[in-house]
This record gives C-alpha cells, structure tokens and sequence, in this order.
C-alpha cells in the first residue's frame, strides 16, 4: 500500500513542476534556478521508480519514454484543418476585406484579428477532462498522422491544463510547432559536428523533429508551440477568434503575444506592412500574417469554399527561399587578409530579387554540408543581406558534382594561406597582397572611418594598380606631380581629392582606430578605446591584459586587438601615419565620468544601423548617461540595441542569455530624450516577445 503521504508529496511536486514548466516555456519567466528545478524533477522520479502503480501518463517525467513507432497512425479531423488564401499586397486585402462584406452586408461591422503566420508544422492537439490524449498533424486538412507521444515531449505543450474556471469536457487546440532561429542554428551545427543530417530550413527542421519514430529524438531537439485556434469544443461557450485566445491563454497556452485585433481595416494594412519590415528581426521564421474575421457567428454565416474559409486570408511575404544550380566557388580576400568564398549561381529569382551569387561562410560550412560544385542547392535571402546557400539537393546529384576545399595559395598575390589554431577562417599573411591593400584602402576613405570625399574601391583599385600606393599612409604622399599622365584627373578634381586627404589627417582618434579595420573593433569600440587610452601609440603598446580590464571588451576581442598591433607591419604603419602628419592622439579633453545617468552602471551593445543617428552618436550619448558601451554580449550586458541589418551573433546571443533587445526608439526614451528630439514620432513603443524575446511588460518592468 502507498502511504498518502507519499501520495501528496508526489501530486505536489507534478503541480509544481508543472508551474515551472509553464513559467519558462510559455511565460519566458522562471521563478527557480535550473538546479533547482532538476532537484525536483530528480524527486519525483526517484518516488515514481520506488511506487511505479502511481506513473500517470501526464506526469512531467513522462514526455519522452514511448518505444518507437513503426508507423504513424492515421487521424481523422473532427473538423478539417482548412488551407487559407492568399493575398500579396495592399490591393488584394481589400479585395478580400469587400468580398466579406458582399457577403455579410455593406453595413455589417466587422473586427479583425490579425496573427503572425509561423513557418513552421501545423498541430491539433485533443484533451479530454484537461489531459492530453493525442495530438495530429494537418496532412491533407481531412486527415493526419498520429504524433502524440512526440508533441508530449515539446515542454511548451502543457500535458495538463490548468484553467482559471472549469476544464473543458473535451477541447481540441490547434497552433503551430516550430523552432527559435537561434535554436534552429545550434542544431543544425551539432548536426554537422556529428556527421547527420542538417535541415534547410527552420521549419524543415521543426517537422523532421516531430516526424521521428523515437521519441527521444524529438525530445532533444527545441522545439515550441504557438496556441492560434480551437477545434471542436465541449464545456466551453466561446464567441470570437479574440476570446478564444484569451481562454487559450488562461489555460495555460503560449499564444503569440503580436496577435492583434481590429476594427478599422487600414490598421489591419498598417500592422501587415509593418510585419513585413519586421521579418528579419523575428525570434522565428514568418512567412506572413494571417486575418481573420473576430465574430464565430460571421465565420459560420460567410462560410468556406473550395477548403478555403471565406472569413480568413494570409498576407504572404515575398518567398526568400529557393533553388538553383551551383556553378562555381570563388574566393575573395577581405581587408584583413581573411579568405571568403563565394557561390557562383545560375541565376534564379527570390522574391523579386535576381540571385547570382551567395555566400558560403568558411571552409568548414562548405565541408560539413557537403556542398559540391555542380550541386542545385537551396539558397537563402533574407532582407538586403547577402544571400547564403543552405545546403545540396542530395537526390538532385547525377555523380559529376566535385567536392571543393580551400585553395592553398591566396588567390590575389600567391602567398601560402594560414589557418589559426581554433578559428574557422582562412587568412592571406601578406600584408602587401594587393586585393587587402584596394580592401584596406576601400574601408579607410569610407564615410564612418577617414571620410575622404572623391576616393572609392575604384579609384583605390586603380592607385594600387598602377602602384602609387603600397598601403593607406601613401596616400598622404600623394601630390599634382603623382597624376600625371592618368586619365580623368584635371586640375580641380586632384585638388579636390588632395584637399579631401589633407582633411582627414585631423579626424578623431576614434575615426583612425576604426579606419585601421582592427578585426572585431568595430565604430563604437573605437571610440571607447579612444577614450581610454587617448593616444594610438599607448593602444598599440597596451597587453592583452590590458584591454581586457576595459568594461566590454572580453577574451577574444582582447587577443585579436593584441595580435594586430603585435605584427611588424601595422607598427611601422602607425609610424608611418604619424611622419605623413595623421593625428594619432585624442586633443580633446578627457569626459568627466557621469555617476547619476539614467544609464550609470549598465552596458549597452549596438548592432545595426539606427536611423536617426549614428552609432558613434548613439554611444557618445550612452556615455554621456553614464553607460558603458561593449563590444559583444555577454552575461554582463544589460540591452542590445538593435538597428536596421543587425549582426546576427549578437542578436541570437541576447536570445541565448535572455537580454532585453531594444529599438532606437526605446533607447532614447531610456536615455530620457523625447521621441521628436532624436527617434522617429511614430515610433511603436511596443516590443514583442517574438522580436526581442521579452514581452513588452516585463521589457517596461527592466526599464
């Protein structure tokens, strides 16, 4: 017999268990340490091996330990799962919105709910008395495949609901299983290290995970659940997509936080066009926004035809996705000597856009993917970045593809290439290879380093070219007697462009340091650097050590800061810049420190382009708060700032250690400026848990 004290102690802890599980996958807001969650959990498994007679099937230590499957059973929809329209642009909404009203009456008042549309594998999960008792696919939207012991191991599917009022008799709720972009990429990395498979694509990852015939497969990998509507319902009167979610919510389902509703249809256009200027900084893939009609009762009245609801549409965002055949790999040499390969493509069409080349990362992305020449590969195109190849179309092989490794030699000038211990790049040694030079040459003139007006990468291609220049120093040895003979140079432009020069000499230190292209110092580091050791030689002569006791500049940036002014070559430069006349101390006077901002004691990261200022300014403005400015996130940072084309490893690291994300807009209200002093007046204050990961209470709660 099983004391009922045992018995209480182990329904206390499933309870308690199962609130934590709640607070940290649907509420992002745990309340224990992991260690002691473990503890708890290790509890109730040391009670339930001891009293096996009391394992009940929705016990928290029960979602992964069914023995595979053999097969998937097939499910019949109570109710099918109805495939959608589409609609493309601000027209076509409108055609959708005047259909409805065709139908329900010119007078008829209408409310939308608008939802972000999740690539990822659509779900219909039944319970009975509150408990899961199985869980479909979508399949044909009539009938799917049985996947309920893998869903129970997806921690944000709650396996017991705990409702504010009474259970529902019998509830079937459907949503979407996907996985976290930062997630998405860790998996496929372990997939590469471990020879597997690795996934195009967020959502083939999402369904190749739950298609799995052993459970624990699926339960190692990160997969999540978005609520989004409700089946068939007993016990329950619901009136509306709007209070349905709100009951989802209350019984204990994640459900989108960005999921809005309407009366007027212009700001249902506005938050879809808003949405697709968003994509690229979402937590997830979206591939669009769907709408809906509010009212249950106007759903049933307009209807569905031909297995599409006339009361619903999706507004899709142009593909990014797509494939081709890969015709070549070049490789670039960059400023710093680093060797970039590039995919030659047959040209293709994503989105509008016409693709001819991508991305390939570094040697070790090519090798793990099995990219080969000749491959039709899967390419990706995501906002104005350059696109990337995914991977190979293994079944689209016909043997004459060749694999291909990095090419020993640097490309531009011949020198053997080097590989440092522990780094994925490859680098060119030479620091006279002629493609660095143009690269370095490039950079240096550009608007956020030296800002010399008339000079580009083709005129500096040409410089180094024709030899007037061997590094950046020469061009301040430049003078009329030096073009003569070059075509296209009359007298006013060489005096412009020799004026041009000369002013550059007297830019900030921060400006040199950054105009040197010291890898992994970006503009605002620069400036904290500048501020610090005011003085490129005191820079230059500092250890590793030294740099790293500066807030926000960790270990590797520390190293790679160290390395460059250890090599020969950049120390005769800096010696060099000064005999030509280059400023290469700070003459302003030193900041005093500011003890009382709004910012005193935080550390801020900047990503990405802000639109109203630079980011120079914006970590000027920082430190005059009193806040410190890093040069990557860490656990010590307290924001990231997130501009336009944000650098994707800082922004799946703020993810990572759960860092409040902000937009400029936030970052002047938290500087304690108005919105019409330096951020645009329209701008939304609200922040999404799927953007930034936070949701806008607690985001306004840190700040």
């Amino acid at each position: 017999m099983t004391s009922p004290a045992i018995l209480d102690r182990i329904t206390k802890l499933r309870d308690e268990l199962r609130q934590h599980n709640y607070r940290y996958h649907v509420l992002d807001d745990p309340t224990v340490s992991d260690a002691e969650y473990d503890a708890l959990m290790r509890e109730l498994r040391e009670l339930e091996t001891t009293h096996p007679e009391l394992i009940t099937p929705d016990s928290p230590t029960q979602r992964v330990g069914a023995p595979p499957a053999e097969r998937f059973a097939k499910v019949q929809h109570p109710q099918p799962m109805l495939s959608l329209s589409n609609a493309f642009d601000r027209q076509d909404l409108l055609s959708w919105r005047d259909r409805v009203l065709r139908l329900l009456g010119a007078d008829t008042k209408l409310a939308f709910v608008v939802e972000p549309k999740i690539d990822g594998l659509a779900m219909a999960i039944t319970y009975e008395q509150g408990r899961l008792i199985h869980a479909a696919t979508r399949g044909d939207g009539y009938t799917g495949e049985d996947v309920t012991a893998n869903v129970r191991t997806v921690k944000s599917v709650p396996l017991v609901l705990h409702p504010s009022g009474p259970v529902p008799q019998r509830i079937e709720v459907r949503g979407e299983i996907y996985m976290r972009i930062a997630d998405f990429e860790r998996l496929n990395e372990q997939q590469a290290a471990n020879a597997d498979k690795v996934f195009a694509n967020p959502r083939n990852g999402a369904a190749g995970s739950l298609r799995q015939l052993d459970s624990t497969i699926t339960a190692g990998r990160p997969l999540r659940f978005f609520a989004y509507g409700i089946g068939p319902v007993e016990g329950a009167t619901l009136n509306s997509q709007h209070q349905a979610l709100e009951y989802l919510r209350d019984l204990g389902f994640p459900v989108n936080p960005d999921i809005r509703r309407y009366e007027d249809f212009e700001e249902v256009i506005a938050y879809c066009e808003e949405w697709m200027s968003r994509r690229d900084t979402l937590a997830y893939e979206a591939d669009g926004v769907v709408i809906k009609v509010d009212s249950f009762g106007q759903q049933r009245e307009l209807g569905v035809v031909a297995r599409e609801p006339r009361w619903a549409t999706a507004f899709k965002f142009p593909a990014r996705e797509g494939t081709t055949r890969l015709l070549e790999i070049v490789v670039n040499v960059g400023r710093t000597g680093k060797l970039n390969p590039n995919a030659i493509l047959e040209p293709f069409t994503i989105g509008g856009v016409t693709v001819a080349n991508a991305t390939l990362h570094n040697e070790d992305y090519i090798v793990s993917r099995d990219i080969r020449i000749g491959d039709r590969v899967t390419v990706k195109r995501a906002g104005d970045v350059i696109p990337q190849v995914v991977g190979p179309i293994v079944g689209a092989r016909t043997g004459s593809e060749q694999p291909w490794h990095m090419p020993e030699m640097c490309p531009s000038c011949g020198t053997p290439v080097v590989r440092h211990e522990g780094e994925a790049d490859y680098f060119c040694p030479n620091r006279l290879c002629p493609e660095q030079i143009v690269r370095s040459m490039e950079h240096w003139v550009s608007q956020g380093a030296m800002d010399i007006v008339g000079m580009g990468e083709r005129q500096a291609r040409q410089f180094v070219e024709g030899g007037m220049i061997k590094d950046v120093a020469d061009l301040y040895l430049l003078n009329e007697d030096s073009f003569a003979g070059i075509e296209g140079y009359g007298p006013k432009r060489i005096k412009n462009l020799l004026d041009g020069i000369a002013a550059s000499k007297d830019r900030p230190l921060h400006r040199l340091i950054s105009a040197l292209g010291i890898p992994n110092v970006g503009s605002t580091l620069a400036l904290t650097l500048s501020r610090h050791f005011r003085s490129l030689s005191r820079l230059a002569d500092a250890t590793e050590e030294d740099l790293r006791a500066i807030d926000g500049i960790g270990p590797h940036v520390a190293q790679s800061i160290a390395r460059y002014f250890a090599e020969p070559d950049h120390r005769d430069l800096i010696e060099k810049l000064k005999q030509v006349g280059v400023q290469t101390e700070d003459t302003q006077p030193a900041p005093a420190p500011v003890t009382d901002g709004p910012l005193s004691g935080k550390t801020l990261v900047i990503t990405g382009t802000l639109a109203n200022m630079t980011r120079e300014q914006a970590a000027e403005r920082v430190q005059q708060a009193g806040g410190k400015i890093g040069s990557g996130v860490t656990k010590k940072t307290n924001y990231l700032v997130v501009g336009e084309e944000p650098g994707g490893s800082k922004y799946t690291k703020a993810q990572q250690l759960n860092i409040p994300i902000l937009n400029e807009a936030q970052l002047v209200e938290l500087l304690g400026a108005t919105a019409t002093e330096s951020a645009p007046a329209t701008a939304d204050p609200d922040q999404s848990e799927a953007a930034f990961n936070q949701s806008e209470d607690q985001l306004k709660l840190d700040l």
